[in-house]
């Protein structure tokens, strides 16, 4: 039984809010996010759902059509990565109140959209609001993240992720639950919901796409706070997003590690990146030697670079299922 469609622009006008979604073998996923759609939209006025999909060999692209015919289903005919899907879909068309990113696997929840839309147009310097990400049981996901530096990534190699996060000079990931109350910022946050002001587009343009998966949202965020555009949490939006396949992939956990140190050197210089790619790696390495595979995948593709990271996803890793959260 397909589903019914959300209110739909009239021939030839620009919706209120796109919906940009990338799929690559998202079959099994894909319902949920489709049906709790029209509920999420209420109130956000006329909408356009564009799915790009990644070249999946699971029949997504038909799922998507016989569940919902109302999508805009495109498919490019080859696996570029995330962020050339997103751009896929900004190239689609334009919408008037903004445009929402989400993964397949962040399910929205009612009214949701429109409370993400309303935040940029009350605040001019919100370039883009996220919702708050929960688990399946509807705990709280530490989903606010701070500019990377290389004091951040020498906190994390030395007392490890979470227990660095407790300190705002040493860690990337925000993890005091008190401050997910709304109107947070953070100079980023994870790319699995993010909704985009039409400012923003306008000042920041496309993603970047040589990427192809983790630290494009990164770049993102941090391309538009160098325009004077922040990231603000909208604390009645919640998005329900299980995540986790990155801590179990040593393909995803190499992405990660070598997206990461590129896109420091890219803000900060040859010298600078150098270092912060040091530190990355003898994090890598140290717990390698716990005999951790995803640690030790990261450590062979950052000491090789880039080219080692494969340029298509292993088949267990869902491209646009797969983002950290």
């Amino acid at each position: 039984m397909s589903i019914k469609a959300p209110l739909r622009p009239a021939p030839g006008e620009r919706p209120d809010v796109l919906i940009a979604v990338v799929t690559y073998n998202s079959a099994g996923l894909i319902e949920r996010f489709l049906r709790a759609l029209p509920a999420a939209l209420t109130g956000a006025g006329t909408a356009t759902v564009v799915v790009v999909d990644n070249d999946s060999a699971d029949g997504t692209p038909d799922l998507v059509r016989t569940l919902a015919p109302w999508v805009d289903v495109v498919e490019p005919g080859a696996n570029r990565g995330y962020g050339a899907g997103i751009n896929v879909a900004l190239r689609h068309t334009r919408a008037r109140r903004g445009v929402y990113v989400l993964n397949p696997d962040a399910v929205p929840s009612p009214g949701s959209v429109a409370r993400l839309a309303q935040a940029v147009e009350d605040h001019p310097d919100v370039g883009i609001a996220v919702p708050r990400i929960v688990d399946r049981a509807g705990r709280l996901k530490f989903s606010l993240r701070r500019e990377p530096t290389i004091r951040r990534a020498l906190g994390e190699a030395v007392l490890g992720g979470h227990r660095a996060a407790r300190f705002t000079a040493w860690g990337d990931m925000i993890r005091d639950a008190e401050y997910y109350a709304d109107g947070a910022r953070a100079d980023w946050a994870t790319g699995a919901a993010m909704f985009l002001a039409p400012r923003t587009l306008d000042a920041v343009g496309q993603w970047e796409e040589d990427y192809f998966l983790y630290s494009e949202e990164t770049d993102y965020a941090l391309r538009a706070r160098d325009v004077g555009l922040h990231v603000r949490l909208v604390g009645d939006a919640d998005v329900v997003h299980p995540g986790g396949d990155m801590s179990v992939s040593p393909w995803l956990w190499s992405l990660v590690a070598v997206n990461r140190t590129r896109l420091y050197r890219r803000r900060h210089g040859a010298v600078a990146g150098s270092v912060y790619w040091l530190i990355v790696l003898l994090n890598e390495g140290s717990r390698s030697l716990l005999g951790r595979p995803t640690h030790r995948a990261a450590v062979r593709a950052l000491i090789r670079g880039a080219r080692d990271v494969p340029r298509s996803p292993q088949p267990a890793a869902p491209l646009a299922a797969a983002r950290r959260s």
